[in-house]
């Protein structure tokens, strides 16, 4: 019997979650993604100095700030990334503009031509958005533009209508932390199939199957593999490598329990969401309001620490220079 891991891969996309290349070359996942948190844990591995040292070193000789070096790095993960998987890598745009749609077009096309200037087409790449009605709107114009778009921090069926409105490639919908948020606030335990992470991407799934959204649908942010085995057959799943590798340990059968044809029957019907629409049913979700503003704040203070790292080597270096 093959392991569950393979068998995952005969009915999803696997999409590794991580910067770690060594854990993405040991599971071999079709895409990879990353944000500050990744890119921060891995800049302070001492397999990836060198990708580091080249950024500083950069940055000195070009007179860069911080908040330049920081994207030449995420840049430079990326493209690295894009040497050992053959499909997409997400490259995250800065939490701190979640609400600025001018501030994450300049920052999305910048990453793309960086990309595209050391040989890396925009179709190997995947620019991740916070899923604000801000964000929802720079990826509808990324769009237009041929820059695909991987919209982040999706904890209701509200943000995922948005995405799809807007033409959005993929959304990446959060089931770890809703089910923290409903353990906190209920005090129960859940099982793999009661689980409201799981079910959220099962009304989402249903929801695109039924009206015909192209929009990707990739479950991420898991807590155990029992989350994921619930999602099997999604469209693609991002996946820790301690989570992969749990997968890949073990050979029971792995039955599919997501199929296009089948959840399309019981899907929510079609909504039309303007701005103020959007805001409402927002607000209307404790949970997703209160883990969507989390994340920012989660991602911002990751960014913030890679930024305190970066400035503190460039200190360095250029002290060294003088």
């Amino acid at each position: 019997m093959p392991s569950k891991l393979e068998q995952l891969k005969t009915m999803t996309t696997i999409v590794a979650d991580t910067g770690d290349m060594d854990s993405i070359r040991a599971f071999q996942p079709t895409d990879c993604t990353t944000n500050p948190t990744l890119i921060l844990k891995a800049a302070q591995m001492p397999a990836y100095q060198r990708i580091v040292d080249e950024a500083i070193a950069w940055g000195v000789a070009r007179r860069k700030v911080t908040s330049e070096v920081c994207d030449r790095l995420a840049v430079s993960f990326g493209a690295e990334l894009t040497k050992i998987v053959p499909g997409r890598v997400s490259t995250e745009v800065d939490a701190d503009l979640s609400f600025d749609v001018e501030g994450m077009l300049a920052k999305a096309r910048r990453f793309i031509a960086d990309y595209e200037s050391r040989g890396v087409g925009r179709e190997r790449v995947l620019i991740k958005l916070a899923a604000t009605w801000e964000g929802v709107r720079a990826a509808e114009t990324l769009q237009r533009e041929g820059v695909d778009c991987n919209m982040t921090l999706i904890f209701g069926l509200a943000q995922a209508a948005a995405c799809a409105d807007a033409g959005a490639f993929l959304i990446s919908p959060f089931v770890g932390r809703i089910l923290d948020w409903h353990m906190k606030a209920e005090g129960k335990t859940y099982t793999s199939e009661t689980d409201p992470g799981v079910l959220s991407v099962h009304k989402i799934y249903a929801y695109y199957k039924a009206h015909g959204v192209k929009t990707v649908v990739m479950g991420a942010s898991f807590r155990n593999i029992g989350e994921i085995e619930a999602l099997a057959g999604c469209d693609r799943l991002t996946i820790s490598p301690q989570l992969l590798d749990e997968l890949a340990s073990s050979d029971s059968p792995l039955p599919r329990r997501l199929d296009p044809a089948l959840a399309a029957k019981s899907a929510p019907a079609r909504m039309t969401l303007d701005e103020k629409t959007f805001r409402y049913l927002l607000n209307e979700d404790a949970m997703a309001t209160e883990k969507l503003a989390e994340g920012i704040r989660l991602f911002s203070r990751d960014l913030r620490s890679l930024r305190e790292m970066v400035s503190a080597r460039l200190e360095g270096a250029e002290a060294k220079s003088v």
